[in-house]
């Protein structure tokens, strides 16, 4: 089941990322933690885009540490009774997948999830500590928009506990690379933030209903089934 699961986590952390509500604040954001400030019309000096790039990483390294520590736990803790609650684990997780996907496509609306829940970082002496910090309470106290998606990963997470550090390492990556290319690209990073922004809303639709059959896929325990039909393809390119 991996094989068709993590590739869907990535793509879950890239949608995170491409919410309405946190890619267009991540120039702004990223320059904030790195210290510095962008201005129209002026060009990044070769120090500050240094700062921004380091900070980015830094930021990025701070909530996928707080997902693979996630990921661990659950794959610690819930391992050891997954094959006893399978069947159990299956259907509750499927319903609570499809849940989000419906929560995705405006079906459901859940005010917890449109609030947005975040904890304070003070700014410390160290701006890529500081960076570190604003990263794992990003991962911790979240924003508005994204809740379903990482709620539907850590769902799947715990209907297979055995990929759950997998799976967490993922959605940590398909979050956290564009962030480190908005970080390298910062001078472009507006303008091509500006163009996606009219398509997010359907990016999030689509990315809907993917949850909602994945869901089902999963309540009905065929989700193995896809993933066995991509083993043609990967006997063919060696993977």
């Amino acid at each position: 089941m991996a094989d068709i699961t993590l590739p869907l986590a990535f793509v879950a952390g890239l949608v995170s990322f491409l919410s309405p509500c946190v890619l267009p604040l991540i120039p702004a954001f990223l320059t904030f933690i790195a210290g510095t400030t962008l201005q129209q019309g002026k060009a990044i000096t070769q120090d500050e885009r240094m700062k921004i790039i380091i900070a980015s990483f830094f930021f990025v390294l701070g909530f996928s540490t707080v997902f693979a520590v996630l990921g661990v736990l659950l794959q610690s803790v819930l391992e050891a009774y997954a094959y006893d609650v399978r069947n159990y684990l299956g259907y509750v997780g499927g319903i609570v997948i499809i849940f989000f996907g419906l929560v995705m496509l405006g079906i459901v609306k859940i005010p917890f999830l449109e609030q947005e829940h975040k904890l304070r970082v003070k700014e410390t002496r160290y701006s890529f500590l500081t960076a570190f910090l604003f990263g794992a309470a990003f991962a911790v106290g979240w924003t508005p928009c994204v809740g379903a998606v990482l709620g539907a990963v850590l769902t799947l997470a715990v209907t297979n506990p055995t990929t759950a550090f997998p799976l967490m390492l993922a959605y940590a990556l398909g979050l956290g690379i564009p962030f480190l290319l908005v970080g390298i690209f910062i001078s472009q990073a507006q303008g091509v933030i500006n163009y996606l922004a009219p398509h997010l809303k359907t990016l999030n639709l689509i990315f809907g209903v993917v949850l909602v059959l994945m869901g089902i896929l999963v309540f009905t325990g065929n989700l193995v089934v896809v993933a066995n039909l991509f083993s043609p393809v990967q006997m063919i390119f060696g993977g």
